[in-house]
């Protein structure tokens, strides 16, 4: 396994609880997983990077379980316990300085200090959709959900949010409009932060100036956003929503460039590249996708037969090839049934219900002949 999982650039986890990793240089996705000991409980809900050198990927499944995957070995190393599965699923993992950052879903946002007890609690409120990490100052977290506005928090000063969003004024019929955090990122070298919204709203928060207010907002369609993520050019966001439409928006206007297509179900996960115009996204037409942000065109998609959730990228060139969505589908779908056929391969053969069938159709067919020279006879006389 070892060969396959460094070869892989794009790790998908899936609703089955099964990681997957996609390689475009060899066109070819693997799956790692214990098959045996698989279940609803260990859906994939949330993937990060354990160390910098990318040698380690995080994995937060629905049970509350830190599973930490090598991409050097191909294995899972450890397995750790972050919470009770009642208070939701995880909306985020991060790293920082040998601990690791939790959330769920109910606001329990926890640093697990390395080679320590010590447990750093911090409540974030409840409904929380998305916790994110600021990558130039990873002591700096931000959260947001429904009906709960975005926070910034300071793991070194946990007791009170260092920002705090207000929400927008009322609309045009003076009604309260509803915070709905569905995803967010810190825009880098600066203090701003981006959020999509179940409203279909794209908002822009600069904790620099007292305005706590969005100082831009934009929307983007009609139906829930879903995911986002900043590619290298930092002047955009791309964006997705609940019926698969994806589209990159202007931060300095607020308007959208262009849309991507190619995509039939709601988008669950999405990450750009740091420093190639590529975005890849997956959702629950089961496909993984990588488009370009210079084209909008498809450059690779595969056909990884789970609903997916949530998707992490590499940092090293991803070796596109030309041919690239027709062979890796097939090469994938090739793996994952030579994977199945082991499943079938292992099971018992029944043979009582081929002999009970066989008896029975030698007992239909004496019957028939009897009843057939029954006939015969009454027609005689």
């Amino acid at each position: 396994m070892a060969e396959k999982s460094q070869v892989c650039s794009i790790w998908v986890g899936s609703e089955t609880g099964i990681l997957k990793g996609v390689s475009l240089a060899k066109k070819t996705a693997f799956n790692f997983c214990e098959i045996n000991s698989l279940s609803r409980d260990q859906e994939v809900c949330a993937l990060a990077w354990g160390d910098p050198q990318e040698t380690e990927v995080l994995v937060g499944s629905v049970n509350a379980t830190v599973k930490t995957f090598s991409t050097v070995k191909g294995i899972f190393t450890e397995t750790r316990q972050c919470g009770d599965s009642a208070q939701g699923r995880f909306s985020g993992l991060a790293v920082t300085d040998g601990s690791l950052i939790t959330c769920l879903e109910s606001g329990q946002l926890r640093v697990w200090k390395e080679g320590s007890t010590d447990v750093v609690e911090i409540n974030a409120g409840k409904n929380v959709c998305k916790m994110r990490q600021n990558a130039s100052q990873p002591n700096k977290v931000a959260t947001g959900g429904k009906e709960n506005g975005l926070k910034v928090w300071d793991l070194e000063r946990p007791d009170t949010p260092i920002f705090a969003a207000k929400n927008v004024r009322n609309d045009w019929l003076d009604l309260r409009v509803e915070e709905w955090v569905r995803d967010l990122a810190f825009i880098p070298d600066s203090e701003k932060i981006v959020t999509c919204t179940g409203l279909h709203q794209v908002r822009v928060y600069d904790p620099a100036t007292p305005q706590r207010r969005p100082v831009l907002e934009a929307e983007f369609g009609e139906y829930p956003l879903t995911a986002l993520s900043l590619p290298a050019n930092q002047n955009s966001v791309v964006v997705g929503n609940t019926q698969g439409q994806i589209a990159i928006l202007d931060l300095r206007k607020g308007l959208v460039r262009g849309c991507l297509k190619g995509l039939a179900g709601g988008v669950r996960g999405m990450q750009c590249h740091p420093s190639l115009p590529l975005v890849a996204s997956c959702g629950l037409d089961r496909f993984m996708r990588v488009h370009s942000l210079e084209d909008r065109s498809l450059q690779y998609k595969v056909y990884l037969k789970s609903r997916l959730n949530c998707v992490l990228l590499s940092s090293r060139d991803l070796e596109l090839g030309g041919d690239a969505a027709v062979a890796g589908e097939v090469e994938e779908v090739k793996e994952e049934r030579a994977e199945e056929d082991e499943v079938w391969n292992s099971m018992e053969t029944v043979e009582e219900n081929a002999n009970k069938r066989a008896n029975e159709e030698e007992e239909d067919a004496e019957n028939a002949e009897k009843t057939t020279k029954k006939k015969m006879k009454v027609a005689k006389k």
